[in-house]
């Protein structure tokens, strides 16, 4: 279908254009507002490719109307479909495309007034962001043909780091605010609320793992290409589950709180260790910590404000736990430092600090 100039035709226009938009957001370096621009104008590039599709097939009837027939306004413009009405008028999606939808529907509601300018966010949500963006081009495709498939004017985003280590991981995991912890407690359980098909299925969920590309075969081949799961032959079926299992060894679905967080006097108990005659107790830690400014003082006004590589507040025990990063720092701050413990302690009642950056590994 080839669409003329003429209002269906402006709308799409402007869906793809959000579409497009969004990929860009997504994938500019140093952006620190990628998941919330990306899924507001994905929200948006779905929204009018629906208003686009209802205007071609039924018309200019995707206008909310009041009890006497009325239009309903705002601010003199007529209200049309939000995308949730649009996917339930338009009643045929796949169940799990619609769980995506509504997946991200939900996280904009909560993240509409909220700022989270944190990676955690965009790497926990990755598989869905594709989808997100998958599924647009499949119905967009559906709609209005082939014609208007948009795949060739995307490129795949480059990745600087190489496969990252369980320390990376465990910080990118970690909960840096309120804002965020409840953002990411809101993907787990509405994740848990999928069945399993709907869960694994691409259409909901891109699930990618990385793995070098080794050819001696056509040198024009393309460095990256992605292949369809039910496009592969038993064989090689049988040869991923084989690689996945490697991979990931066993995974097991588990309720669990402050993993690997460790208490105070954990943190004292592996530091002494570490050190072999060098004791620190649990007043020079509170020292250190306040030395060095990872937490706020008991009863501040933002208790989440921590510096999370190496503390995060626990809201339910209204206390704070730390990251084995905190044990590495110290040992090697009292490792190389020429500071006594007396020296730290007179330097805390002076009401002076130290800079983190200038003691680290």
């Amino acid at each position: 279908m080839t669409l003329r100039k003429g209002k269906t035709k402006s709308i799409l226009d402007a869906s793809i254009d959000s579409a497009l938009l969004a990929v860009e957001i997504y994938n500019k370096p140093r952006t620190t507002f990628r998941s919330e621009g990306f899924i507001s104008m994905m929200i948006m590039a779905w929204t009018r490719l629906f208003h686009a599709h209802f205007n071609n097939t039924i018309g200019d009837k995707y206008y909310y109307r009041k009890k006497n027939n009325r239009y309903d306004m705002i601010d003199g413009e007529r209200k049309a479909w939000e995308l949730s009405t649009c996917i339930k008028k338009y009643g045929k999606l796949d169940v799990k495309v619609e769980s995506n939808l509504n997946f991200f529907i939900k996280l904009r509601n909560k993240i509409e007034h909220r700022h989270i300018e944190k990676r955690e966010v965009d790497t926990l949500i990755f598989g869905e962001c594709q989808s997100f963006l998958f599924n647009y081009e499949s119905v967009l495709i559906d709609f209005f043909g082939d014609a208007y498939s948009i795949n060739e004017a995307l490129v795949y985003s480059l990745q600087f780091s190489q496969i990252r280590t369980k320390n990376q991981e465990r910080s990118n995991r970690s909960a840096l605010s309120k804002d965020l912890s409840e953002i990411v407690s809101f993907i787990m359980s509405y994740r848990n609320t999928l069945d399993e098909n709907t869960y694994n299925s691409q259409e909901y969920s891109i699930k990618l793992i990385q793995i070098p590309k080794i050819s001696n075969t056509n040198r024009a081949d393309a460095a990256v290409e992605f292949v369809r799961w039910d496009a592969l032959s038993e064989e090689d079926k049988a040869a991923y589950e084989k690689l996945n299992v490697i991979i990931k060894d066993k995974t097991v679905k588990i309720e669990a709180a402050n993993v690997g967080r460790l208490k105070p006097s954990e943190v004292i108990k592996k530091v002494n260790v570490a050190l072999k005659g060098i004791n620190i107790t649990q007043n020079l830690h509170v020292t250190l910590y306040k030395l060095f400014k990872i937490r706020p003082a008991n009863g501040a006004d933002d208790p989440f404000d921590t510096c999370a590589e190496f503390c995060l507040y626990d809201e339910p025990h209204n206390d704070y736990v730390y990251q084995e990063a905190w044990v590495s720092f110290l040992i090697h701050f009292l490792q190389t430092s020429m500071f006594e413990a007396q020296d730290l302690r007179e330097k805390e009642r002076a009401g002076e600090s130290l800079n983190i950056a200038d003691y680290r590994i």
